[in-house]
């Protein structure tokens, strides 16, 4: 039988104590868990996380551009529901509810933001109004219009699912969707009150962008709410509460 000596085996015992004592004070010590513990991460939208603030402000703070944005839940819930309808206050949860009205220019963007919510929201909505274009009715000056006979006898190709494609060009989509109809449907939901961004001059509201703010508020809903409540749900807001009132569907 081979024996170690002593100093061997004490030392060998040594190491394993300090690497169980490194590891378990590394994984009680985590960023993560100390921010969760204060309960910053739970309220993100409420207030800027500590740990993104800097010690000392790098300019003095603008004294004539105070813009105070809302901060009340309740009132940010009755917007909700006239966007979304009948139920639609309890439709997406806290968090995602002020993710939607965030603008990045508001607290550096610090709080979240809506973009990539907006993204998501604007493909639905170009898809669903595609679609009521290409279903609505031909216009009287194209059915007026009449195609030259082939002077080979030869006859394009017709079908009743494809009468409605003349009616979707570059225009007509651009016009349905223009910037400026969606910010007025979204004023008059009420979104111009629950928005949170940050206006160039707060006493120019439409030299700062208010219309592309309110545009990426409305798509952050629809994307919110397809990956919410899925897809199903979010056309059915789109056509009841976009393409409708803009007269579209």
């Amino acid at each position: 039988m081979v024996t170690r000596p002593v100093c061997l085996r004490s030392s060998q015992a040594n190491r394993v104590f300090i690497k169980s004592t490194q590891s378990r004070t590394l994984s009680t010590s985590s960023a993560v868990d100390q921010e969760v513990e204060s309960g910053e991460m739970d309220r993100r939208w409420a207030q800027t996380p500590q740990r993104m603030r800097a010690p000392v402000r790098a300019r003095p703070k603008p004294q004539s551009n105070n813009f105070r944005v809302n901060e009340d839940p309740k009132q940010l819930e009755q917007i909700m529901g006239r966007v979304l309808g009948s139920g639609g206050e309890k439709m997406l949860t806290e968090e995602v509810r002020w993710l939607v009205v965030t603008h990045k220019s508001f607290d550096h963007g610090r709080r979240g933001f809506n973009d990539r919510l907006a993204f998501l929201g604007k493909r639905i909505v170009d898809l669903e109004s595609s679609l009521a274009i290409v279903n609505s009715p031909m216009s009287t000056r194209q059915s007026i219009i009449r195609p030259s006979e082939d002077p080979y006898g030869r006859k394009p190709f017709k079908h009743v699912a494809l009468d409605g494609l003349a009616n979707l060009t570059e225009y007509t989509r651009y016009q349905t969707l223009d910037i400026k109809r969606l910010a007025q449907l979204a004023e008059r939901y009420g979104l111009t009150s629950v928005i949170r961004w940050k206006p160039k001059k707060a006493d120019n509201m439409k030299g700062s962008g208010i219309d592309v703010v309110l545009n990426s508020a409305l798509y952050a809903i629809v994307g919110a709410t397809a990956l919410q409540k899925g897809g199903k749900v979010a056309s059915k807001i789109v056509r009841e509460r976009i393409l409708t009132p803009l007269g579209v569907v």
